[in-house]
């Protein structure tokens, strides 16, 4: 199986997400997602600065209201995106992620990041409070967390980002590219079909209450069993064999 690279590559620009830049996203995102080869999407970035969220040129008072819909709009569609595809997506971050960019690291399924990383959502102290970033963060981190970075804009460490849980793993600058590799690599030997079925259900089950999430996971268990790599898996395990796939 075979992972994407995605690349943001405007490091001028600080990586910026601006409406050009988030079209293209998107369209990275998607493009062939269903093919069986593609397993992991890795989002990393050129420069020092991994993401610094909306283009503040374009949500200046020279464009009008429909154009900042636009770009609202389409952001939230990304992140939203991230965890409706079917493969997982890890963000490698070397660097600063702020505002719109802190919440593309806290969107993503699994987030490994260097020590010298460092998440923040500033707008509070630009007039612009990073409402649509506190979506993500307010789900990714303890509420007081959350909202200590939303109301003064100071960054967290890479060491505090993974004791709050806003990513999963934090190495040596010169380990991440091994890092990120190694969880990929991981995630390629299993069948994509049921790492598919089981991304989907995860965030399906996550936001609703313990009982409807047991009624929705039971029936997601029965169904993972009548997939052909379900069955594959637990005849391999008994044979004391290699599963084959067929994704």
């Amino acid at each position: 199986g075979s992972y994407r690279n995605i690349i943001l590559n405007n490091p001028r620009k600080r990586n910026a997400l601006s409406l050009a830049m988030l079209r293209s996203l998107r369209q990275d995102l998607l493009h062939d997602v269903k093919s069986k080869d593609l397993r992991v999407i890795v989002i990393s970035a050129e420069g020092p600065v991994f993401c610094s969220g909306h283009d503040l040129k374009e949500l200046s008072s020279e464009d009008d209201v429909k154009h900042h819909s636009q770009v609202f709009e389409i952001c939230a569609e990304v992140m939203t995106l991230i965890q409706k595809l079917p493969v997982p997506v890890i963000a490698k971050v070397n660097g600063l992620a702020t505002a719109a960019g802190c919440q593309l690291v806290a969107s993503c399924d699994i987030a490994v990041a260097s020590e010298k990383s460092q998440f923040a959502t500033p707008g509070v102290n630009i007039g612009l409070f990073c409402s649509t970033p506190a979506v993500a963060l307010g789900r990714s981190l303890p509420r007081k967390v959350a909202l200590e970075m939303l109301f003064t804009g100071e960054p967290l460490s890479a060491q505090e980002a993974l004791m709050h849980g806003l990513i999963s793993k934090v190495v040596p600058e010169d380990k991440l590219e091994e890092e990120t590799m190694k969880i990929s690599h991981k995630i390629c030997e299993s069948s994509k079909s049921v790492l598919a079925l089981g991304k989907a259900t995860f965030y399906r089950q996550i936001t609703q209450d313990l009982d409807t999430a047991y009624k929705l996971t039971t029936q997601v268990m029965v169904d993972n069993l009548t997939l052909r790599d379900g069955q594959e898996g637990i005849e391999a395990f008994i044979q004391k064999r290699k599963p084959v796939w067929s994704h």
